[in-house]
């Protein structure tokens, strides 16, 4: 038997063996199961041989304002409740941390159980630099905000590590060699399972593999560090392409020229190029 609190459990990625037997046990034992989606949370009960008359809570980004307070009462009220994903650790770009707040202010119990976790697996097969490193979540899928993110982690000096699907993967190249060309990644898929992967190079030549032999899957993107100093140059027609769908000419080049301190004239020319050759 439990105590009442909140425990947060990991679970496999892909490999169902990954999961350790203490996580196993809170599983059973727990009173309630809070599931990013009870569907999957059921299947993975079912594979573990593990009944799945439970009491299941969905608690997902779209519930978690409205469910965090009713789970800390259920804890408060002498429940156990443990809080999965739908693979991996919870809270690493899942919701979460509002409940863990939530349990810290009324003094009720949380414990973590390790486990799984793509972020990490990722930077130990990347081969990129691991003694510093940022998670910066899910890439963007609107072109201008791949920009702006990959702008704003530009100099950032350390290894970044994002999630990216298959489907928008070359979409997010295109926009990271055009704000940092030269850097070296690594884009890691099906992590600890068959048909694991990882493919390594300049961005250039990792596009130039994919659409050679065009991947499945979700893939943890993991990009190195800048050179020091970073004297890589934007792509500044690549840049302006995208901003100019959005914004004015005029308005497009004042972005790019303060964004990337350049001077005003040579961005306003370039931008007469790409206006010309529309």
């Amino acid at each position: 038997m439990l105590d009442a609190g909140l425990y947060i459990v990991a679970t496999p990625i892909g490999n169902l063996g990954d999961i350790s037997p203490r996580a196993v046990d809170v599983l059973q034992a727990a009173d309630i199961i809070a599931a990013e989606d009870t569907r999957n949370a059921k299947k993975l009960f079912s594979l573990l041989g593990i009944p799945a008359k439970k009491n299941f809570i969905a608690y997902e980004d779209h519930s978690e304002q409205d469910k965090f307070q009713t789970i800390a009462d259920l804890i408060e009220n002498g429940n156990s409740v443990a809080l999965i994903s739908d693979a991996g650790s919870p809270l690493i770009s899942d919701p979460g941390y509002k409940l863990v707040r939530e349990c810290r202010q009324r003094q009720l119990k949380v414990t973590s159980l390790p486990g799984a976790c793509a972020v990490i697996c990722a930077l130990q097969l990347s081969g990129l630099p691991t003694n510093r490193f940022m998670f910066a979540g899910f890439i963007p899928n609107k072109d201008k905000a791949r920009i702006d993110l990959f702008t704003e982690l530009k100099n950032i000096n350390t290894t970044l590590v994002l999630y990216e699907t298959a489907l928008r993967i070359d979409k997010s190249l295109t926009a990271l060699e055009a704000v940092m060309p030269q850097r070296e990644i690594s884009l890691i898929r099906e992590i600890s399972k068959i048909y694991e992967e990882c493919i390594s190079g300049p961005i250039a030549n990792v596009r130039k593999k994919l659409q050679q032999n065009p991947i499945k899957g979700e893939l943890v993107l993991v990009i190195a560090p800048p050179e020091s100093p970073e004297t890589n140059e934007p792509d500044i027609s690549l840049l302006l392409a995208e901003e100019m769908k959005h914004s004015t000419l005029k308005e497009s080049v004042k972005t790019i020229a303060d964004k990337y301190h350049l001077k005003r004239n040579a961005v306003y020319e370039k931008a007469l190029e790409l206006k010309n050759k529309a």
